[in-house]
């Protein structure tokens, strides 16, 4: 049986919840066909959250990763396709670090993509109804971030790893016209995607390309 690491981040920004963490949280020990979930806490601040998570795969030792984080305003649970190496903060993490186009590694590559079936993951999600879409920017904070630097530690290794963004929490949205996403579906779409990833080892070939 293989074991999926997910990780969830802390609050940040001045939020006291982040949907990342309630959602993997509530995924500890599920048991999926072929797999079973464990999870780890990681804090929204630069270098630390790259050593919480390679910690933690050294710990348990999953045959994959994903990793998770909030992506306020977006409508769908999105898996990320590429992660670049770039630190950009429009805001500072939670040590005030706020690193303006600086690498995440120096004299690391530009870019690393998923090694996730991410088009197979947003497929699956589809077809349990749940809103998902492919995303081909996971932003310049501290996501991309840990992102990258996770990849680039897993490079050499057999662990696929990648990223999914998901939407805030219905009591996180204060103006009626930003989209929020209810904890339950969160859940679901995150164990939908995690069992679409031990069910395919390569992706799907259908488009799901943007124009621009």
């Amino acid at each position: 049986m293989k074991k999926i690491l997910l990780t969830g981040f802390q609050p940040f920004g001045g939020e006291t919840v982040n949907p990342s963490l309630e959602a993997v949280k509530l995924l500890e020990g599920k048991q999926l066909k072929g797999g079973v979930v464990t999870i780890c806490e990681v804090p929204v601040v630069r270098h630390k959250s790259i050593e919480t998570v390679i910690r933690a795969i050294e710990t348990q030792k999953p045959d994959i990763v994903i990793t998770v984080g909030q992506a306020g305003g977006r409508t769908d649970i999105t898996p990320e396709r590429v992660a670049i190496n770039i630190d950009d903060y429009r805001i500072p993490d939670n040590e005030a670090n706020r690193p303006i186009d600086e690498p995440v590694v120096a004299g690391g590559p530009a870019a690393y993509f998923s090694t996730l079936p991410v088009k197979s993951m947003v497929e699956a999600m589809h077809n349990a109804g749940i809103p998902a879409s492919l995303s081909n920017s996971a932003g310049t904070f501290v996501c991309n971030h840990l992102f990258y630097g996770v990849h680039h530690y897993l490079a050499k290794s057999t662990i696929r790893h990648g990223f999914v963004h998901i939407p805030f929490l219905p009591e996180q949205v204060t103006d009626v016209s930003q989209p929020s996403m209810t904890l339950e579906l969160i859940v679901k779409g995150l164990e939908v995607a995690a069992q679409a990833v031990l069910d395919n080892d390569t992706d799907s070939q259908q488009s799901h390309g943007t124009i621009c």
